[in-house]
């Protein structure tokens, strides 16, 4: 009795060698999930401009932008918070790489569109950074007045080509580079260019679970900088600066700004405010994003 316990157990141990051998050879021959990084930014726009991340496939981002008068104006104009420029805008993920999206801006009465592809996506086993594609264009729909003069409709455009390289270095800290190519088809004089090249630089460094602080600055190249339009303005580099919160669907955003435009032609190529002269201004993102895919 006592051999015939022995024997069969030396078979059951035999035989479970053999399956944890199988088992073994199975976890060799069958790849891993790939992992990706995941919010390196909490919603597609730094502060001005657009970060690396696109909405999911299926999903619709509506998106309300303030932009307040500048600080330096006094108690009188309140601030700035008497005078106020908008931005509606819509933005939908056809899959989830690539979104679109389209706006309408008070300022010049201007509707933008534009794509995202999202094109490599950072991993801890592959692509050490995040790289999305954009292209941009607006159209300005004001009526043409003694300011503002246009020739033919294709004066009222405006297209922008722009690469958005990101890392998440931690749970706390994300970097965003964006080489922008701006191009306008019209100029306000002969001082002013029709191209204009700039690199981005953004940042988000969390510091709680749902709050973070956003900073950008977009550095016109020095053949750029410096413009004058008709009205003798200067245009200056944009810098941002601001403070977002996390709740659920919503995204807020509030932030300080020497630029009063939301879409890129206003705040790279027509930025006239200066933080040292207190040309700031207060303003704000908020974004509430509508899920349509029933599976999620």
């Amino acid at each position: 009795m006592k051999r015939t316990l022995l024997i069969a157990a030396l078979l059951g141990a035999r035989q479970m060698a053999a399956a944890q051998d199988l088992l073994n050879e199975l976890d060799k021959t069958v790849p891993l999930a790939k992992t990706y990084t995941t919010a390196t930014f909490k919603s597609t726009r730094v502060i001005n401009g657009h970060s690396v991340e696109t909405v999911a496939k299926k999903h619709l981002d509506f998106r309300i932008s303030h932009r307040f008068g500048r600080l330096n104006e006094g108690a009188y104009n309140l601030y700035g918070l008497d005078a106020a420029t908008m931005r509606i805008g819509l933005e939908y993920g056809l899959t989830d790489r690539l979104m679109i999206g389209v706006g309408r801006s008070t300022s010049q009465k201007t509707y933008d569109f534009f794509a995202k592809y999202r094109a490599l996506r950072q991993s801890p086993s592959g692509s050490p950074v995040s790289i999305t594609a954009l292209a941009a264009a607006d159209a300005i729909t004001l009526s043409t007045s003694p300011n503002l003069t246009f020739y033919n409709n294709q004066q009222r455009f405006t297209y922008v080509g722009q690469l958005l390289i990101a890392r998440k270095f931690n749970e706390k800290l994300s970097l965003q580079l964006s080489p922008t190519y701006l191009h306008s088809n019209r100029i306000e004089a002969s001082s002013e260019p029709n191209d204009i090249l700039a690199m981005g630089i953004g940042g988000r460094m969390k510091i709680s679970k749902r709050t973070s602080i956003n900073a950008e600055y977009f550095y016109r190249l020095p053949l750029t900088t410096g413009t004058f339009n008709l009205q003798n303005t200067v245009y200056h580099n944009s810098l941002s600066v601001g403070f977002d919160i996390e709740t659920g669907g919503h995204v807020f955003q509030l932030h300080f700004t020497n630029s009063l435009g939301m879409i890129e032609r206003q705040f790279i190529a027509q930025t006239d405010g200066m933080w040292n002269k207190g040309d700031i201004h207060y303003g704000f993102n908020i974004s509430r994003t509508f899920s349509f895919d029933k599976k999620r």
